[in-house]
Order: structure tokens, then sequence, then C-alpha cells
């Protein structure tokens, strides 16, 4: 099996908005080389107690997307190239990408989704175990909650940041009567980890059709019933249609985690989904753009009632008045 691999070089800083950007156009399961030193937690989830010496942080990082190539899926490298720039050149107008070069090879036999398996171990957000399919339950995590969900080919694991802010947000806000929409649902892991804590039923939006199986795959692993849990496909922003299908102003929650230039045109649209009173919860903020995202929030006639932090990333909550 053949596969051509793209390289980006780029700096740290940026690893996580190129991830994300460029997975909308398709690139998914990133292979990051960097020399930042692994934090506890990741030596713990890696096995790892004692590490050689390693070189410096020099602050540079090289991103890596595979693309199958056989008879049959004959591999557009310029096009996937171009692709790749126009989201390099976006992200270039509000935030320093380092060099954004890219460079292409060849290489064989090659399996990078199964690769994840030597980096993803299950782990605690707060009280919730999240883990995946290769791994046992402990007998003293059995009456715990428990997320059971793999990396694969929609976003969403629980890992990052952005959708632990996420999560915190929703466990202070839900209910039992709580009706929750899921914009840019990916894995749909904001609507189940909801739905485990006991709310009354979610709706998910995505722009990918990959989500529709990422989804249904995690729905069936953590036992949620079809009835809970509805996805739909298209822009919310711009499709009209879509936005008729999801309802108006019969929203307890809104779930965001977006990036901060989608939660702009986003946050206008999600006011009218809302009811009164109804929350507003949006992450996938680099730090830097907290100020836009508050700023959005209030021009639509929103309240922003919490702020919360994670790293570099930001969580803005806010309330429909």
């Amino acid at each position: 099996m053949k596969w051509k691999k793209f390289t980006i070089k780029t700096i740290t800083d940026a690893e996580d908005i190129i991830i994300s950007a460029l997975y909308d156009i398709g690139l998914e399961g990133a292979q990051i080389e960097d020399k930042i030193p692994l934090t506890p937690l990741e030596k713990e989830q890696m096995f790892v107690d004692i590490l050689p010496d390693a070189p410096e942080d020099d602050g540079i990082a090289y991103l890596s997307f595979f693309v199958e190539e056989n008879e049959d899926n004959l591999v557009n490298t310029d096009e996937i190239i171009e692709n790749i720039n126009n989201e390099l050149n976006a992200l270039r107008d509000f935030m320093d990408i380092g060099e954004g070069s890219i460079m292409v090879s060849e290489t064989e036999d090659i399996d990078w989704i199964n690769n994840w398996k030597q980096y993803f171990h299950q782990f605690y957000i707060d009280d919730l175990l999240v883990i995946p399919s290769w791994e046992k339950v402990k007998d003293e995590d059995r009456d715990k909650k428990i997320l059971h969900i793999d990396p694969g080919t929609a976003f969403g694991t629980g890992m990052h940041e952005t959708t632990q802010l996420c999560i915190r947000q929703l466990k202070k806000h839900i209910t039992p009567e709580t009706l929750l929409l899921d914009v840019g649902t990916g894995s749909g892991i904001l609507s189940i980890i909801s739905i485990m804590y006991g709310i009354k039923g979610a709706i998910g939006t995505d722009l990918d059709p990959c989500a529709v199986d990422a989804v249904r795959e995690n729905m069936a692993s953590n036992n949620i019933p079809a009835d809970k849990f509805e996805l739909l496909i298209g822009n919310i922003i711009t499709d009209k249609a879509v936005q008729d299908k999801v309802g108006y102003e019969k929203y307890d929650i809104v779930a965001a985690n977006i990036l901060a230039d989608v939660l702009v045109p986003l946050t206008p649209v999600i006011y009218n989904q809302l009811k009164k009173g109804g929350i507003y919860i949006t992450s996938g903020i680099i730090d830097n753009k907290e100020q836009t995202v508050r700023d959005a929030a209030t021009a639509a006639g929103f309240e922003v009632i919490e702020v919360t932090y994670q790293g570099e990333w930001v969580s803005v909550t806010a309330k429909k008045l």
C-alpha cells in the first residue's frame, strides 16, 4: 500500500490550529514532530517514566498527513497542495504559522490510524473515564461513568483542551430537560457525553459526511438510543434549509467547539435557535481570539457569563437575554 505524505513546516504554537483547519479539507490523522518535552500526563498515557535527553525545543514543528494512493485512487498532488496553501494563507491573516512550507514524499505500508494505539490510552476528564476499544476497563473503574471512543475519521476524542473545556461547561448547565444543539459535532462526543449525563436529547450538525459513520459507531459503543441524537449534514451558518430543520428558539443549550473565525458568523445564527435564557457554550478559541468571540456574542444579544481557560485555549459561555 502506497501513501503520499504531505509535510508542513510550521511552529509549535500553530500545530493545533493547522490540524483543525486541514481536517476541513479531508486531511486527518496528523503525525506531529516537534521538540516539546512531554508533560507528566502524556508520559503517563504513553507509559513512559524516563526519557533520554532530548534536543532543546526550537519552536519548529513538522505536521505530516497521509493520503492513500492506488490504481483506483490516484492522488492529485497539485490540487492537495493548492488546498493546503489556501488554508495556510487564511491562517496567516490572524496568526504566525512560521515558514508554512509543504514537502511531498511517498511512503509504503503505513497504518496511520492504528498507529494512534501507541499513544491513545484511557484517561480521565474529572469523573469521566475515556477509554479506547483496545483497552479493558479496570475492575476498580467499572462503577464509574465511562465513554468508549476511538481516534478515527472525525475530530473529537476528549484529549484536546478545547473539548475538555466544553465538557466541563456542559456539565455545569445541563439538566434532565435539556435539549442540546451541537454545532460541528465531529465524533459526537459532546452530545454523547451530555446524553450519558442525563439530558433529554441532542441534535448535531456537521459539514463533513464522515461524521455520520463516526457518530453512529460512537453511539453504538456507548449504548446511546437512536432517538436521543440526530445528526444533520450541512452548513447551519449559510444554509436556511439546515436552520429551518434544526428549528428556532427550541434549544436550552448550544455547544460549538469550532475555531473563532467560524464562531463569529455562527453566533448571530445560533441566537435564533436558542430559547430565551438559553446557554451558548463556545470553545476552540485560541487565547488571542478571546475578545473577538466575546464581542461577537455581545453584538448578537448575548450576555457573557463565564470565560474558562486551559493551556492556550479559551471557552466563552454566554446567555441569551
